[in-house]
């Protein structure tokens, strides 16, 4: 088959365009633009386009990149440095040199674990955002190539089609008008249509058409001098973000309410305020580093740490995440609207048997259909139909003069072709009700191919309709073509485990209804399958009938765009958090309405941008992994939350208390200071533990999270003042000696109870990470060694007294173990009581199974058919076991 273009010749290298203003480039006749650009609608050679590289650089913008010294300093500006700072001003007043120093270790250290660790988080994101970058289709050497589009050069030729962004300035060259998104750019929200010869900028979308151009602005000289960014910027704040922020708030308040409580009964005591002697700090500087200690100092690092190092997670399963926020919403999402192509689907089409009308043979009608196809687009649809020809040298004796591609609104692609003799015809494929509608032999063949069309999807057959202009110009059906993608290997698997996870997955598709339901029962999703027409009445509302049928069904037929954007809308409506696949250009807006959008494998640039992950390999499976990995970065930050809220209640709650009651200051400033270095540290391990995702959508449980470290901190207190009373009442210690007690207490106890709270169940339920114990363990012997021997910061505490606190410590741990399970009872029940009778009850074993088979289909070798097999033998290994609870 022929296009209407001479065989392409790439012209030889020759010196650059001449310079010409953007306004001169843009408005000029396309010959002169040819002219200055020293191009022409064969593109550039490869060599030239190097040289023009060089010449006028990568077409991007550069990023303002922030001076890293600057940036470093920044982190001794702000509320809480500017408080560690006054406490090393004051230490240093009141000559107390010892204080001055370690306070002056918390300030830089803070310093530069906070720069450091945000900075590798920056470079995490920027590696993310380097795998979307998005691609051009060029003209070079005559044939079209991908590159990035960063290596666009003025005089390269380019396709735009369906979707994609403009990734330069350029000129329109000959073919059909096309419609244009400038709402980015304009925030014009109608599409532009914009014609040949006509320029278009880059960050625009295509919305409808396809056609050549020519660019003649890259970079810093586009017309809005800005490309469209793929990805957000990295510091989104997420709703648990928010979340955990206003627990920082709270314990700020916290904080200082009591530290003023310590001050006013400091003054009414008439203890020193600003000079004291040694070893006793003065009460300003002691209330002034409590606190800096009490206030979560590494509350932001630790959320950035986390994040990011959960981004790379879900980068090694395929999934790129296009906004840090995105990890909580998945984590959440409850309900996932999933396209049936691609996803439930290999997206391997095959074609089928052809149905004929008036006795044309099936030959000719799949010799229409691949007339109205291109193979260069690489559409699985035009792929299957072309390969579908019994000779592959039939498409020679054809030209095609003018070919319009698919798009979503129309649903066909059509094609002027002319042949060896001379004469012209049109050929057409697409939706069988669309190509039925325009045919003037409607009322001979409509209902043979209808019942035809019916067949084919009660087997599961796609359907694709084709017509051929007759002699007059006028559209004659000719039969349709029947079209297979097979569900992929681990989708019903899939399907079932994310269901035992707590995800309902609607499948979402513009197939036939009947063609829906025999793939939706196929994968075990149920056959409450919804015709989109029946969603809404004529003014596109919809009744709480229809809402509730939304909410209950298993999927939904003959979908538009518009209806992927009602469907989420209703069910965010009805109190669920949705997910929603997508890879056109008219997703975008569902993409956007979702809590969690989703860019699937070889979406368009559209799509992509506007989606909160992007997958890089196809089918479910990957979007069910990241789920998971979401769930445990959630998990994460929850115990780091309670961690947090925890050892905070303990400092403030013990010092306030031991001062009023006994006039005793339990740690001094110094110890103070060393608790809080060694603790920040270690925690930041936190973000690379072990742990559990749960089997349904995450949600932030404030009440549950402030109960839980509350009874956490309470019980620590009880068991500080225990080991004072030890000290105090039975071995007789003097003070000095007690002080440095209840600084390795705090210390050893501190750090056992983020073993506590990164487990629901009993600390030993889930081993920690190495990481995590070898940061723990490394920081609490250092904390030991310095009680021992004293180190010049306190007195000396011997190995016998530093071993009696490592018991005590250990032993009041496993009693707060079981407290916090007794807590976790209470305050979140989520067993039948203890004394419940308990009654024998059917269980449903289906996602059992489908966990097990899921996980004999990754054992094997992927590619192997033998889904059914696993199935199987996941059955009976399952049913093997007790059936009732």
């Amino acid at each position: 088959m022929k296009t209407n273009t001479k065989e392409p010749k790439a012209p030889e290298s020759k010196p650059g365009p001449k310079p010409a203003a953007k306004g001169d480039l843009k408005s000029l006749p396309m010959p002169e633009v040819e002219k200055k650009l020293d191009s022409s609608p064969d593109g550039l050679s490869q060599a030239e386009a190097k040289r023009r590289l060089a010449q006028y650089g990568p077409n991007e913008i550069a990023e303002q990149k922030t001076n890293l010294f600057l940036k470093f300093l920044s982190y001794f500006w702000g509320p809480i440095p500017w408080m560690i700072e006054a406490a090393v001003i004051l230490s240093g007043v009141v000559g107390h040199w010892m204080d001055f120093f370690i306070v002056l270790l918390l300030l830089v250290s803070n310093a530069v674990v906070g720069f450091w660790e945000e900075h590798q988080a920056g470079n995490a994101i920027d590696a993310l955002k380097a795998r979307l970058a998005i691609k051009a289709k060029v003209k070079r050497d005559g044939k079209w190539i991908n590159p990035k589009a960063a290596e666009l050069v003025p005089g390269d030729v380019i396709r735009l089609r369906l979707g994609d962004i403009v990734p330069a300035d350029a000129r329109l060259l000959e073919g059909d008008p096309v419609e244009v998104d400038q709402s980015a750019l304009t925030g014009e929200s109608l599409p532009v249509t914009c014609k040949p010869g006509g320029a278009v900028f880059s960050g625009s979308i295509i919305r409808v058409g396809e056609i050549d151009a020519m660019v003649y602005g890259t970079g810093t000289n586009t017309y809005f001098g800005k490309t469209a960014e793929l990805v957000s910027e990295a510091h989104t704040v997420s709703h648990f973000q928010r979340a955990v922020m206003k627990i920082g708030d709270y314990l700020i308040v916290l904080a200082l309410v009591l530290v003023s409580v310590i001050i006013l009964v400091g003054l009414f005591r008439g203890e020193p305020m600003l000079f004291a002697t040694p070893p006793q700090d003065p009460v300003l500087l002691f209330a002034l580093i409590l606190t800096v200690a009490a206030i979560p100092v590494a509350m932001p690092t630790v959320l950035s740490v986390t994040m990011a190092v959960g981004a790379r997670l879900l980068a090694k399963k395929e999934a790129i995440v296009t906004r840090l926020a995105a990890i909580e919403e998945l984590a959440g999402v409850d309900v996932l609207c999933a396209d049936k192509t691609g996803t439930l689907t290999q997206n391997q089409l095959t074609l089928g048997d052809a149905f004929t009308v008036q006795g044309i043979p099936a030959d000719q009608v799949i010799l229409d259909g691949a007339l109205a196809s291109r193979a260069e687009d690489k559409d699985p649809i035009d792929l299957a139909v072309i390969a579908g020809l019994k000779n592959d040298q039939a498409l020679k004796d054809y030209q095609v003069v003018h070919f319009l591609p698919f798009d979503p609104v129309h649903k066909r692609t059509e094609a002027t072709v002319k042949t060896a003799d001379g004469k012209q015809f049109k050929v057409t494929k697409g939706a069988p009700q669309v190509i039925l509608a325009m045919s003037t032999n409607l009322s001979e063949v409509k209902p043979a191919a209808e019942k035809a069309v019916k067949e084919f999807a009660r087997r599961g057959f796609r359907s694709l309709g084709v017509a051929r202009s007759d002699q007059e110009g006028k559209w004659q059906f000719v039969g349709v073509l029947s079209l297979f993608d097979p569900p992929r290997e681990d989708a019903k698997s899939t399907v079932a485990s994310a269901a035992q996870m707590g995800v309902k997955i609607k499948m979402v598709t513009g197939d036939q209804i009947a063609i829906a339901q025999e793939m939706s029962r196929t994968l075990g999703l149920g056959t409450n399958v919804l015709d989109a027409i029946s969603l809404h009445d004529v003014n596109g509302h919809e009744t709480a009938q229809a809402a509730e049928s939304i909410d209950r069904a298993d999927g939904f037929a003959q979908v538009f765009p518009a209806d992927k954007y009602h469907i989420v809308e209703v069910l965010q409506q009805r109190g669920h958090i949705v997910g929603m696949t997508g890879d056109g250009v008219n997703d975008a807006p569902a993409l956007k309405k979702a809590d969690c959008g989703i860019a699937v494998s070889g979406a368009t640039d559209a799509a992509r941008a506007a989606a909160s992950i992007v997958l890089l390999a196809p089918g479910l499976s990957v979007i069910i992994d990241a789920i998971k990995e979401s769930r445990k970065i959630f998990q994460r930050m929850n115990s780091y939350a309670i961690y947090r809220i925890a050892e905070t209640l303990r400092v403030l709650f013990l010092m306030t208390l031991a001062i009023l009651i006994f006039r005793f200051y339990p740690v001094t400033a110094v110890m103070i200071v060393m608790i809080a270095v060694l603790n920040d540290g270690a925690i930041l391990s936190i973000a690379y533990d072990n742990v559990h995702y749960k089997d349904k959508p995450e949600a932030w449980n404030m009440r549950l999270v402030l109960a839980i470290s509350t009874v956490l901190g309470v019980i620590g207190v009880v068991a500080a003042f225990g080991l004072f009373y030890l000290g105090e009442m039975v071995f007789k210690l003097d003070r000095q000696l007690i002080q440095t007690l209840m600084y390795l207490k705090l210390s050893v106890a501190g750090h056992l109870t983020i073993f506590l709270t990164r487990t629901r169940g009993p600390f030993w339920s889930i081993a920690p990470a190495p990481i995590l114990w070898i940061a723990v363990l490394g920081t609490q012997i250092i904390a030991t060694l310095i009680a021992v021997f004293g180190c010049g910061l306190m007195e000396p505490l011997g190995w016998k007294w530093a071993g009696f606190v490592w018991v005590y410590a250990l032993a009041w741990a496993l009693v707060n173990d079981r407290i916090k399970l007794i807590a976790y009872r209470v305050f979140d029940p989520q067993k039948a009581p203890l004394l419940a009778k308990k009654t024998k009850q059917p269980v449903d074993l289906t996602p059992q199974i489908a966990a097990r088979a899921y996980d004999l289909y990754q054992q094997r070798v992927h590619g192997e058919s033998q889904a059914d097999q696993d199935w199987l033998e996941a059955e009976r290994e399952t049913r093997g076991k007790p059936l009732l609870k």
